[in-house]
């Protein structure tokens, strides 16, 4: 199992909160290594977020749900 997790975007503020815009898979879909899974953003800041692995993707958090970074956001199987 391989963790997806919130990327540091915010030096400045370590604990800063940000949202899953979007998600390009659903849950339980197969993806590659460096697919595109989803936009994440903090404050103005966006930032794509790729598989770090292959497998089974299981969402741990939904489109708009605030999280903080380092977080995880999904896992792979």
């Amino acid at each position: 199992m391989t963790e997806v997790r919130f990327p540091p975007m915010s030096q400045e503020q370590p604990e800063a909160v940000g949202v899953v815009a979007t998600w390009y898979v659903a849950d339980g879909d197969a993806v590659a290594v460096d697919q595109v899974l989803a936009d994440v953003q903090v404050d103005k800041v966006a930032a794509e977020v790729p598989a770090p692995a292959a497998g089974t993707i299981r969402l741990q958090v939904q489109e708009g749900q605030e999280v903080t970074q380092g977080d995880v956001i999904a896992v792979i199987e």
